[in-house]
């Protein structure tokens, strides 16, 4: 999926922690989510689109979405957790 050279010069864009591999259950547990609709980004946007993976952020607060193979590292795209 991610090549870890790349997830490891990556970080969170607000606060600069690492981010790690989301596992399985969680990216199943979200796209559940947002096939029931309702689930919104930090942006406010309701998420109509699944998910192939996810960045966590160190604190565990956030998610960035991983779609085509592409991290998408933007702050209102994350994903509350």
């Amino acid at each position: 999926m991610i090549d870890q050279e790349l997830l490891d010069i990556l970080a969170c864009p607000e606060t600069k922690e690492d981010v790690s591999l989301a596992d399985q259950s969680l990216i199943d547990s979200i796209n559940e989510k947002i096939k029931a609709g309702g689930l919104k980004n930090r942006g406010g946007e309701e998420i109509s689109e699944s998910i192939d993976g996810g960045l966590v952020r160190a604190d565990g607060k956030y998610m960035y979405p991983i779609r085509d193979e592409i991290p998408i590292m933007l702050i209102d795209e994350a994903i509350p957790l």
